[in-house]
């Protein structure tokens, strides 16, 4: 006989698909838990089953107390107040469940609700039920009116004060990734952190309820089982009087104290999270601070020796103790005598006022110092919003380039004008100037006529006549055509100038990697199989500097590496660099020209150009003669000038073999004169000639 695999049913899944609809095992444990909790409510239990559940109720709070204990931050633990929920609701269910059991089979004997609550009557309270109600009773006070109330209250204020911070903390952690302390995973994980704590405190304000609610329902249940136990043994099962006192109020004692001992190992649990400073955990705590001075431990011994010498005494565990406390001040002064000669020799140079390691301070990639009046851009209390305005440049360099920049750290220097700022690179300064707070630059477009009341400047970014005026003369300023932006857009604008131009420095060892790590994502291949095997990282940063150093991004680094990789056999990262230019030449005619298919250029003289072959070639044996540089430099200086007045693009267009140092040759008179080799030219474009360059007679 054969059988058949018949395929499910549409839209009905099978065996296969309906175990990929469930739920995995983890997430089903604490309904499951929940749901068999409040069955026990309602489904008659056996003793057995009674004896295994308490025993597992006292396990549960065992264990929620070790973890407590050992905890070393608040929101290690952060699922406490649920758990505070569920083993509440397990000790009340057990309560009614053992209640059931109390009252169906209490005539039987001691033993009618398991071995657990009978123990616990005989053991515990030795058989007396007057025993057992004092016990239950200073149980239930220490519980409610000592842990409950002190660890509710605890949680009360430490919610309050973490609702409170909550803001500050967050501006906090804003300003920390804004000076790339932290990166944004590492922000939003303190901001998860921040949101958690105050919930967790908040809610354990709530849950410290629970437990106060548990102890009087144990209080009130342990009164029902006694008053219900003797109208049933009486008038139902016709015990007498004394009988029925002896089984049902033990049994109703016994059952109060099996449920309020892991109440109160968890109520002790609560105060031990709450209450809670630091780091450690308790146990490193309690060793480290509170058996850590000698003299403490000294002066209890001989308080302790005293004592157990006055008359009447116990002398041996009064002088015991003391021996004890003794001895542990002596081990202690040994230890902290023979700490220093094991101290390291960095530590006693230190101490010694030598000069060691940690006095060598990294020099930041890229920094600001600012003057003291200028503090108040940067504090968000006082409505400073420079710390913002820095992110938005570093993400537009991003966005802009294709690479993160290194972290701007900002400090103050007194040494500086107080409305004065410095723009460091490497610990050099490569931008300065000033910024008035609590006043506008109003930058004059060049057109502009009318002057203005205020301080006479100049746009520190790219030059422009500008004047410093009050927030009144703002809006005027702009009607007269004015461009009006506040001080921190100033010192933004300006740093972000400076770092487009130097672009080709911050691309450092660590931003490359970080940079091929990212590549690496979308990538991996690409990356493997080019760096190093093709180029080493040294070359390939060497070419990539040099890309950048004429404005040449790197937002398409994908195709970079490509050309990196179909380049391969290039020797040097010069020749490496000239093909690269090549491939990227669309990109770059596009960057400069937009969409335009004529490119209007600056060419050189033919004479002149077949003289600067011979002298900048690579082959070259003579060098260009410096009165004919200087003299090519204003020239194109100038030549740059008169095509950005008329609104053109400055390109200049010479031969490739000398593309590169014409470049490097132009760029020191002028900076936004690019360079262009004549292989740079793509097919579906053709070239303008607009200015020539020649040496004049």
């Amino acid at each position: 006989m054969s059988t058949a695999i018949v395929p499910a049913a549409h839209g009905a899944p099978g065996p296969a698909g309906l175990m990929r609809w469930l739920p995995a095992p983890k997430a089903l444990g604490a309904p499951l838990l929940i749901v068999m909790v409040l069955a026990m409510m309602l489904v008659p239990l056996p003793p057995f089953a009674l004896d295994l559940l308490f025993s597992f109720n006292i396990a549960v709070s065992l264990v929620v107390l070790m973890v407590a204990s050992s905890t070393k931050r608040t929101l290690d633990f952060a699922s406490f107040p649920g758990v505070l929920l569920v083993t509440t609701l397990l000790r009340l269910s057990l309560n009614v469940a053992s209640t059931r059991a109390v009252l169906l089979n209490g005539h039987t004997g001691t033993g009618a609700a398991g071995q657990v609550i009978e123990s616990f009557a005989h053991f515990l309270i030795g058989g007396s039920f007057a025993v057992g109600v004092v016990v239950f009773a200073i149980l239930t006070i220490i519980n409610f009116v000592v842990i409950t109330k002190g660890a509710g209250r605890i949680a009360e204020v430490s919610a309050r004060f973490a609702l409170d911070a909550m803001p500050g903390k967050q501006m906090a952690i804003d300003a920390d990734m804004a000076a790339g302390s932290i990166d944004e995973k590492e922000a939003r994980k303190r901001r998860k952190e921040v949101t958690q704590e105050a919930e967790f405190y908040g809610a354990m304000d709530g849950a410290s309820k629970f437990v106060r609610g548990d102890a009087i329902a144990g209080i009130l249940i342990l009164f029902i089982n006694v008053a219900g136990g003797l109208v049933i043994g009486t008038l139902q099962h016709g015990l007498p009087l004394s009988t029925a006192l002896d089984q049902y109020v033990l049994l109703a004692i016994g059952d109060g104290l099996v449920a309020q001992v892991p109440a109160l190992v968890i109520s002790v649990a609560a105060g031990l999270i709450v209450a809670r400073v630091g780091e450690d955990d308790i146990g490193e705590q309690l060793a480290s601070q509170l058996f850590s001075i000698p003299r403490a431990l000294g002066l209890t011994a001989a308080v302790i020796g005293v004592l157990g010498l006055v008359p009447g005494m116990p002398h041996l565990p009064f002088l015991l103790l003391a021996g004890l406390c003794g001895w542990g001040a002596w081990y202690l002064s040994k230890l902290a005598k023979e700490k220093p000669a094991e101290a390291p020799a960095a530590a006693a140079a230190a101490s010694n006022g030598e000069a060691s390691w940690d006095d060598v301070a990294p020099v930041d990639v890229l920094g600001l110092e600012v003057g003291y009046r200028l503090i108040a851009l940067v504090d968000k209390d006082k409505g400073g919003d420079l710390l913002g305005r820095i992110k938005g440049v570093r993400k537009k360099f991003a966005g802009e380039v294709g690479f993160l920049p290194p972290a701007v750290h900002i400090r103050d220097n007194l040494e500086l004008h107080p409305s004065a700022y410095r723009i460091l690179l490497r610990g050099v300064v490569v931008g300065e100037g000033q910024a008035l707070a609590g006043m506008y630059m109003a930058i004059n477009p060049g057109h502009i006529k009318v002057p203005l009341a205020g301080t006479l400047t100049k746009d520190p970014a790219f030059g422009l006549e500008a004047t410093w005026v009050e927030a009144r003369l703002r809006e005027d300023a702009q009607a007269l055509g004015y461009t009006v932006v506040d001080a921190s857009t100033v010192l933004a604008t300006h740093l972000n100038h400076v770092m487009q131009a130097h672009a080709a420095q911050l691309l450092g060892r660590n931003e490359l990697q970080e940079l091929l790590d990212h590549v690496r994502k979308y990538a991996p291949s690409l990356v493997d199989e080019t760096v190093p095997k093709v180029v080493p990282l040294p070359v390939l940063q060497k070419v990539l500097r040099n890309l950048l150093d004429e404005t040449v991004h790197l937002r398409d680094v994908r195709g970079v590496l490509e050309l990196v990789a179909e380049a391969g056999g290039t020797p040097d990262a010069e020749s490496l660099t000239r093909e690269i230019r090549i491939g990227l030449a669309p990109a770059i005619v596009q960057h400069l020209y937009g969409s335009v298919r004529e490119l209007g250029v600056i060419a050189v003289e033919p004479g002149l150009e077949q003289v600067l072959v011979q002298a900048l070639s690579p082959q070259a044996t003579a060098p260009l003669d410096p009165g004919m540089a200087e003299l090519l430099c204003n020239q194109a200086e100038a030549a740059a000038r008169e095509q950005e007045e008329a609104g053109l693009p400055a390109c200049l267009l010479v031969p490739d073999r000398i593309r590169t140092a014409m470049s490097r040759l132009v760029r020191r008179k002028a900076p936004r004169l690019h360079v262009l080799a004549h292989s740079e030219i793509p097919r579906t474009h053709s070239i303008h000639i607009q200015r020539v360059l020649g040496v004049t007679p």
